[in-house]
């Protein structure tokens, strides 16, 4: 009995990391089986094609290598593997649950908003005077309406929906995601373990998670040269600790960090964490590096003050003071930390410099930190009072250049493309937890040839650092992609792209939809849209106050999902009378984003004529998790260009406050301008690196979607395509990091 448990957790372990690898490569792990000549093999290649056929359904698809891979072995194995590979690729696209729509005939028969809210009134009150007065109170706005019981829940089954539907038409334009084979599991594991620990951008929350999950299982494996992202390395440091391996510290904020981990807090510092009570041998580890730290850089204990508050509700937790002067380094940081030493921070140095009028001396000082020197290099350009010492701050800057990862310099390169212009303009800010606000522009420009110098210095530095590429081969869809330089930039799912890339939206009709599912309370999600005209004016609403317009229409509200309720919005892009469309997901009441079971947001392309369910997996483009702060989240906007096209600007947003598209809680300027402010802004994309890349490259050809070349290449494209050499190094949106230098 005790071995079938551990043979049943093994196989649950292996399933949940064969997982994981789907998700983030699009690869799938192919099993070794070992030919048994008694065994019956079955119809070779039978299985791996009806495989191939289930997963046409949903949007997906086995490449030639793979489905050649698969026909080869025994058909119990790939019936095995299917079904363990089909529930993936399922949830990817959001199609592991039943979408309902309220109405059931939806987009078609959608009433008038008032005329359905009378008639539930009148299901509601059967007597005619209670009706009337009810009626009454709803065309003066004061009935609520969730005291109806026919409002806000499925008034029919999803069998009763599919019998309403037409079959969809299949087309040409349908997505399709090919799935590639990948090694054994366990390389598999181990390289995407190498990829994310030494990312050189910050991961998202769920890829994280992921790390945190893989760190587990590969502590004593293979490491990467460098773990570059702090975050990243307090998640290996946890596991580290687990196994009994060495701990990678060389600050005392990789110690916070790491028992923030081991609290399942927030390692990014950006809020507070709950410290747990730690284990005697843990505090004893915790303890002990620290005191290494600071024992070998005593000047680090200047660190201490930017996290004071949580310094000293960790000292709560670590009890220094019972292990006597046994690590009297350690002690000394919670000594800083109450206020009992002092320990001048960097920063503070160098603002007394500044203070004093000494841009050039605090240039100097800032060489000893590198990267903070090229994230103040705006500051001290501003506040240099001659064209002499603006030289010594860019000279301060050229001297360790070399010394800054190339995340911070396409980070400044990016920051200089929006820095021209005069006072008045608009600053718009987006944090690591995606919230975003506004502020005035009061700083002083800077002049159009420090900008012009340092951005082609910047450039040179990124050229010197990329790699040799060889045969370039770049998928023009990729251009307009944004490089992911923070780690709040994207969400999970499937199609999803960094905040600020720009794609195509080619189809006749757009179909927005939400899918949630609440934990332990009743939570209403709503899903609405805001259309404008090109000045970001004269809004108009598609939500459960306003279920159709000329060219659109919306699938009714959903007041409680138990076990979980879909809302859809259906956009004519052709026959719609605005040039911006804002998707707006909303908690009204309820539990938030990262508290509910399950919550994500996606749209659909479909010509007019395909007809089918309200949810088609094969027509979705884009499945967004929800996992945010807040009750507001703006994943994306909608804008018809000059030629009449419509592009996605990806947003990634997420605001708390009143849900109002009418004003922005705590921004000085309303929903719709800071939409319009995120949308005019420039980001660096992948375009740029592409110029870059290419005067060291043997060639650059602009794959055109049809033949591909015989020889490896450096692939560049939102996805693998199906017969690229087995030899070629290939970037795509989901390791689209690789492209930024170390």
């Amino acid at each position: 009995m005790a071995v079938h448990a551990a043979a049943c957790q093994h196989s649950r372990v292996s399933a949940n990391l064969e997982e994981l690898v789907i998700r983030h490569t699009r690869r799938v792990p192919v099993p070794s089986v070992t030919p048994d000549p008694g065994r019956r093999i079955g119809s070779p290649g039978v299985a791996a094609r009806r495989f191939d056929a289930v997963l046409m359904s949903a949007g997906f698809k086995l490449s030639r290598d793979l489905l050649s891979r698969l026909s080869g072995l025994p058909e119990q194995t790939v019936v095995d593997l299917a079904v363990r590979v089909l529930p993936v690729v399922r949830r990817l696209a959001g199609d592991h649950v039943r979408h309902n729509a309220y109405f059931r005939d939806f987009p078609n028969n959608v009433p008038d908003t008032l005329g359905f809210w009378l008639s539930c009134v009148r299901e509601a009150f059967p007597d005619p005077v209670e009706a009337w007065g009810a009626e009454s109170r709803v065309e003066h706005g004061v009935q609520n309406l969730l005291d109806l019981p026919g409002y806000g829940r499925y008034r029919h089954t999803y069998e009763e929906l599919l019998d309403a539907h037409d079959e969809l038409i299949e087309s040409a334009g349908d997505r399709v995601t090919v799935l590639h084979p990948g090694g054994s599991l366990d390389e598999e594991v181990t390289g995407l373990y190498l990829a994310l620990a030494g990312s050189v951008t910050p991961l998202t929350g769920a890829h994280a998670e992921d790390l945190r999950v893989l760190a587990e299982r590969c502590a004593d494996g293979p490491q990467p040269e460098r773990i570059p992202v702090r975050e990243n390395r307090a998640l290996i440091n946890q596991a580290r600790l687990h196994t009994g391996a060495g701990l990678l510290l060389d600050t005392v904020t990789d110690v916070l960090r790491l028992a923030c981990a081991l609290s399942d807090g927030d390692v990014s510092l950006a809020g507070p964490s709950r410290f747990v009570s730690f284990p005697r041998p843990v505090r004893r580890a915790l303890l002990a590096g620290l005191d290494d730290v600071v024992r070998a850089a005593p000047a680090k204990l200047g660190d201490v003050a930017a996290h004071r508050e949580e310094w000293k509700r960790l000292g709560e937790r670590l009890h220094p003071h019972e292990y006597g002067t046994r690590w009297p380094h350690a002690a000394g940081v919670f000594a800083v930390a109450r206020g009992e030493r002092r320990a001048p921070s960097f920063a503070s140095r160098v603002e007394a410099l500044l203070a004093a009028g000494d841009v050039a001396g605090a240039a100097t000082l800032l060489r000893s930190a590198p990267g903070l020197l090229f994230r103040s290099l705006d500051r001290l350009l501003r506040l240099a009072p001659s064209a002499a010492v603006q030289d010594a701050v860019l000279e301060a800057a050229a001297s360790v250049a070399d010394q800054v990862s190339g995340r911070v310099l396409l980070s400044v390169r990016e920051h200089l493309l929006n820095r021209g212009g005069s006072r008045g303009r608009t600053r718009v800010f987006v944090n690591r937890l995606s919230r975003g606000r506004t502020t005035a522009d009061t700083r002083p420009p800077l002049g159009k040839g420090v900008i012009t110098g340092l951005s082609a210095f910047l450039d040179t530095e990124v050229q010197r650092r990329l790699p040799e590429v060889g045969h370039l081969l770049v998928d023009p869809a990729v251009l307009d992609v944004a490089l992911p330089l923070s780690g709040g930039a994207a969400a999970d799912g499937l199609g999803t792209l960094p905040r600020g890339s720009v794609s195509p939206v080619d189809g006749e009709l757009l179909r927005l939809f939400v899918h949630w599912r609440e934990r332990r309370i009743p939570t209403d999600v709503d899903l609405s849209a805001l259309l404008l005209d090109a000045g970001h004016l004269n809004p108009r609403r598609l939500s459960y106050t306003s279920l159709s317009i000329p060219g659109g229409a919306h699938s009714g509200d959903l007041t409680a999902a138990p076990d979980g309720a879909s809302e859809f919005i259906d956009l004519r892009l052709g026959e719609i009378e605005a040039d911006v469309i804002i998707p707006q997901v909303r908690i009204r009441s309820g539990e938030g984003f990262e508290e509910v079971a399950e919550s994500f947001f996606g749209f659909m392309l479909r010509d007019a004529e395909q007809k089918g369910r309200p949810f088609e997996p094969r027509t979705v483009r884009m499945k967004s998790d929800l996992r945010g702060p807040g009750r507001v989240a703006l994943p994306l906007a909608f804008l018809r260009g000059e030629d009449g096209g419509w592009r996605a600007k990806w947003l990634h947003l997420y605001l708390k406050g009143r849900p109002s598209f009418d004003r922005g809680e705590g921004d000085r300027l309303t929903m719709p301008d800071l939409v319009r402010r995120l949308a005019d802004r420039r980001f660096l994309t992948v375009r740029h690196l592409i110029d870059l890349l290419a005067p060291g490259a043997a060639s650059v050809t602009f794959w055109d979607g049809t033949r591909l070349p015989g020889h490896p290449v450096t692939f560049v494209g939102l996805a693998r395509p199906d017969g690229l050499h087995e030899k070629s190094t290939v970037v795509t949106t989901g390791n689209l990091r690789d492209l930024i230098p170390a």
